[in-house]
């Protein structure tokens, strides 16, 4: 897959290639199946499990290493549309998606389907506004379309500013799941973890830039959604479910509601730090203010998908138009099979640990008896789970169990009893989850600096070799970065990745859909657009997260609401109030929409 052996070859090999890679992984699994029947421990399983599909990514990195612009920004723009699809997929099952969306609906309930739904349906957005017409344009990264379309320096570093600011609070959201998987895994504190991390991550995207995370990605997605799908099809066929969960666990919805009204939901007497318990009904309808939440959240999550860069860029790989539609498509497909996962996953597990009929449950029983269970042991010596007695009574109630949302999946086959195989298989899927959206992020940024502020802005005369080794330079440097924030633990992982989207569609969705489909809108417009909505969205932030007041009851999660608005509503008036684009870009924007036809910008640009 280097510079010398890539080409149209390798692309037509690519069904026999990823054919061989998905049989090899299944028999690396059937081996560590047969290893633990052998007597090796937990640890050492979970050790070769990480380290396995870690050194396979690293290797396609390697392979993949290239000092061709064409093949580090877009990987030489030859990728098909299923397997960008397949990749896609796999950038956006990012950390949230695979480790904390299912704690977030063993926590919260039906109210956190708010992020199923959103991040679903952005991309319809993705496909009716955005992937194909800026496929047809040509650019390498957003800020290069937005500096194109608008013209001027200031627009261009406007969109990397917004852009780095949300992929960067994004990418420390999976570095955070790298460091909770590789803490469990490796028996290791997590501070430490998220540098184990972060090593594999810069392993797979610094060589080989876009190439290298497409190909390794491709490789993601396909032990993330094994491991996903299998701890949840063994627990369904073990409680009675049948084999495929997702049109029958609404029955173990209902019986979790009947257990919760029997235990009753009534908050801990003291808490733990960074731990909760359960408190929010799991079958929950809404209606009123609570509706007006969920579909609040839902809009933030569905024009933050359309507005992030990472995603975006991932439509630039494909050889047409066409294929950049089609791509969405199978994109949309391979993250529907997760999603639609997701909630079966955290209703399962949370029956497991209340019905009583079912061995692995915890609430109810003895606390000593509970507490001596290994898998209870192993999560609390890492600080994320706790069983405490506080109401003395030497039994665990529903509010003595405390548990760090992050974990759910990752502990889902241990709750369950399942061999502890099943366990390694969750933390490599999850950590190909979290790599993969960590890859993208991090190339993300590192482009945008590296193309759109250091090339077009700063040293234009930069020749090919000085672009690339800046762009790697700041691919450390950012993900350092980020690995120290990190570690600090501001916030879950669930709560980064809302900000991070609510950050992109506060500055870029207005400026990006109103740049391909309103030919009147003009460079301060769109500058005027990405200050007053970022800024908006960002101040409004701080004020409640710092225990301000909301307006309209729209929480921290949901700061795009806020932002949204007053970035169409400054790009609008004052595109209007001041100069219209000129003939020839008009133009240019008329032809962006013409589904045929050559690409708009020279490959070379």
């Amino acid at each position: 897959m280097s510079d010398q052996t890539q080409g149209t070859r390798f692309v037509d090999r690519l069904g026999k290639v990823y054919g061989i890679y998905t049989l090899g992984f299944l028999g690396f699994f059937a081996l560590m199946a047969i290893v633990e029947q052998l007597g090796a421990s937990a640890q050492l399983i979970g050790i070769l499990f990480l380290l396995f599909t870690i050194a396979i990514y690293a290797t396609i990195g390697w392979l993949s290493r290239t000092m061709q612009v064409d093949a580090y920004y877009v990987a030489g723009r030859e990728v098909p549309a299923f397997y960008n699809g397949m990749a896609t997929a796999a950038d956006w099952m990012s950390g949230a998606s695979f480790v904390a969306l299912a704690g977030g609906i063993y926590f919260g309930g039906y109210p956190y389907l708010g992020f199923v739904i959103g991040w679903t349906g952005g991309y319809v957005l993705v496909n009716a506004l955005m992937a194909p017409y800026l496929r047809k344009f040509g650019c390498y990264t957003v800020p290069d379309f937005i500096g194109t379309r608008y013209g001027g320096n200031l627009a261009r570093l406007c969109a990397v500013l917004v852009l780095v600011v949300a992929s960067f609070t994004y990418v420390t959201a999976q570095i955070n799941a790298t460091g909770t998987i590789a803490a469990r895994a490796l028996a290791i504190p997590f501070e430490f973890g998220v540098w184990f991390g972060l090593l594999g991550i810069l392993l797979c995207s610094m060589l080989g830039g876009m190439r290298g995370v497409t190909w390794t990605q491709v490789a993601q997605y396909i032990v993330l959604i094994i491991a996903y799908l299998v701890p949840v099809i063994w627990m369904s066929n073990a409680q009675g479910f049948g084999i495929i969960p997702h049109f029958t666990y609404g029955d173990a919805a209902l019986r979790i509601a009947e257990l919760e009204a029997e235990y009753g939901l009534v908050a801990a007497a003291q808490s733990v730090a960074g731990l909760k318990v359960l408190t929010t009904a799991h079958f929950d309808p809404q209606g009123g203010l609570d509706s007006w939440k969920f579909v609040t959240l839902a809009l933030c999550m569905m024009a933050g998908t359309a507005s992030l860069p990472h995603i975006l860029m991932r439509y630039f790989t494909t050889p047409s138009v066409r294929q950049a539609r089609k791509s969405v498509g199978w994109s949309l497909f391979f993250i529907f099979l997760l999603y639609f996962t997701a909630p079966a996953l955290a209703t399962l597990t949370k029956l497991q640990l209340l019905d009583p009929n079912l061995a692995t449950a915890v609430v109810g029983k003895a606390i000593d008896d509970v507490s001596n269970l290994e898998w209870i042991q192993n999560w609390t010596a890492v600080g994320m789970l706790s069983v405490v007695d506080q109401n003395g009574d030497g039994i665990v109630q529903l509010n003595e169990f405390f548990m760090r949302p992050d974990i759910v999946v990752l502990a889902t086959p241990e709750i369950a009893g399942l061999p502890y195989v099943i366990s390694g298989l969750v933390a490599a899927g999850g950590m190909a989850a979290a790599m993969s959206t960590a890859d993208g992020l991090l190339l993300a940024i590192a482009n945008a600096l590296s193309h759109d502020l250091y090339y077009k802005i700063i040293d234009p005369k930069a020749d090919t070799k000085r672009r690339l080794i800046v762009a790697r330079v700041l691919l450390v440097v950012i993900g350092v970065l980020a690995a120290l924030i990190a570690s600090l633990q501001l916030t879950g992982i669930l709560g980064a990745v809302a900000w991070a989207f609510c950050f992109a569609c506060s500055g870029l969705f207005f400026p990006l859909v109103l740049g391909i489909w309103w030919k009147r809108a003009n460079r301060p417009g769109a500058i005027a657009g990405m200050i007053a909505g970022f800024a908006a969205g960002t101040i409004y932030l701080i004020h409640v997260y710092n225990g301000g007041d909301q307006l309209w009851s729209i929480d921290h999660l949901r700061f795009g609401m806020i932002g949204m608005p007053v970035s169409l509503v400054a790009m609008v008036v004052v595109s209007l109030v001041t100069e219209a684009p000129d003939a020839e870009m008009q133009a240019m924007v008329d032809e962006t929409r013409v589904p045929t036809g050559k690409t708009i910008l020279a490959e070379t640009h």
